[in-house]
């Protein structure tokens, strides 16, 4: 069977495209914010982080007079004690102190007579910024804690062993490139806007574009059976779609393989030709989902601004399962890959933490997302039957 009809389509399709600054900008510009802007957001971050961890500890402290040797406690380990706020409350809710140490009057008395003496720690747990300081305040009070209790023990001439009856030995077995794939998390949502906005405009320009240039009959009128003159165009949508998404992987390479992550992160994280291409591998399916369904939408409407609107906001369908993963990660589980682009989200996020995949996994994956690309590319050629796709009624 000739295709020599979806060949002409297609190359007149790319030669078109080549020439417009929206669909060039779509396919060559966007990829690459996602990986500059997720490094960007890690490497501050991160060093915002570094910073607060490796200086002194600010803690004003309310009632420093009751508690002389937590105070010395904490100067001793790096705190700089500072007088306390007018208003602690207000302070801590305003931003002005990250976390304040309120020591009340009954301290001294119950720390004397061997009770537990009572300090409250006040903190705003909203402000990502105050984790560190938060953190770093509650270990030294607890460490403080066990301090004293050891020596109440000892002066009693009762071993300290005997209130730690288990002792947890902690061993992390995460792989390197399991931590910095923790910070990376982002990612599967970038590839996920590069493949649906990568051959965006050609879609749109192809379809609804040529419709309101008037030059979409006379192309009807060519001796070429509908569905090649679908074909081509879907061939040239998944090319630029392609590109955009080979510049999305390449720039996460770059970026991550160049910029010293471990100096800001204390952790190593490197994307290697492997990964790389198991990740192309498996957005393939995703690539001629988008594509199907974009040029599908794109014919339904009526203007080019129309069509605009509705494909710029597809990319939220399939990218927010993975900006959930971020914050909820999930245990790959084979129902999971049924569903269209997530089960992908789910593999891609496994390669980047250089963990394995299950062939079934994969397998299901691309199989239910193949089928749902040859539903909508079937719809587009039926569409292009219609007297509808040609006059836009």
């Amino acid at each position: 069977m000739s295709l020599y009809g979806a060949g002409v389509v297609f190359r007149k399709e790319v030669v078109d495209n080549l020439r417009d600054r929206r669909t060039l900008f779509s396919s060559l510009v966007y990829p690459l914010l996602g990986p500059v802007l997720l490094v960007l957001i890690v490497a501050v971050a991160a060093r915002s982080f570094t910073e607060r961890a490796e200086t002194d500890l600010e803690l004003p402290v309310v009632g420093a007079e009751h508690a002389a040797s937590l105070v010395s406690f904490l100067e001793q380990h790096g705190v700089d004690v500072l007088p306390a706020p007018e208003d602690p409350e207000a302070a801590v809710r305003s931003g002005e102190s990250e976390v304040v140490l309120v020591i009340g009057e009954a301290y001294a008395d119950a720390f004397a007579a061997g009770r537990s003496a009572p300090v409250e720690l006040l903190y705003d747990d909203t402000r990502p910024a105050a984790g560190v300081t938060i953190r770093r305040a509650q270990g030294l009070l607890e460490a403080y804690g066990r301090e004293a209790a050891v020596l109440r023990l000892l002066a009693r001439g009762v071993d300290p062993q005997v209130i730690r009856p288990v002792a947890v030995m902690s061993r992390s077995l995460a792989t390197a490139q399991g931590r910095g794939a923790n910070f990376l998390g982002m990612a599967p949502y970038f590839i996920i806007f590069s493949i649906f906005l990568g051959g965006m405009y050609l879609a749109i320009d192809s379809t609804a574009g040529e419709r309101e240039r008037h030059s979409l009959e006379p192309l009807l009128t060519n001796p070429v059976p509908r569905w090649q003159l679908v074909l081509g165009k879907y061939g040239a949508t998944l090319v630029f779609t392609a590109v955009a998404l080979t510049e999305t992987l390449l720039g996460f390479a770059v970026v991550l393989n160049v910029l010293p992550l471990e100096d800001y992160l204390g952790v190593r994280f490197q994307l290697g030709v492997g990964a790389l291409v198991g990740i192309f591998l498996i957005t393939v399916p995703m690539m001629l989902l988008a594509a199907a369904l974009q040029i599908v939408i794109a014919t339904f409407t009526r203007s080019f601004k129309e069509a605009q609107t509705y494909l710029s906001l597809l990319p939220l369908v399939p990218a927010l399962p993975g900006l959930f993963l971020v914050f909820l990660p999930v245990e790959t589980k084979l129902w999971m890959m049924l569903v269209p682009t997530f089960g992908q989200q789910l593999l891609i996020q496994r390669l980047m933490r250089g963990e394995g995949l299950e062939p079934l996994h994969v397998a299901v994956s691309a199989v239910v997302t193949l089928l749902a690309a040859g539903l909508f590319l079937a719809l587009a050629m039926r569409l292009y039957r219609s007297e509808r796709t040609v006059f836009g009624r």
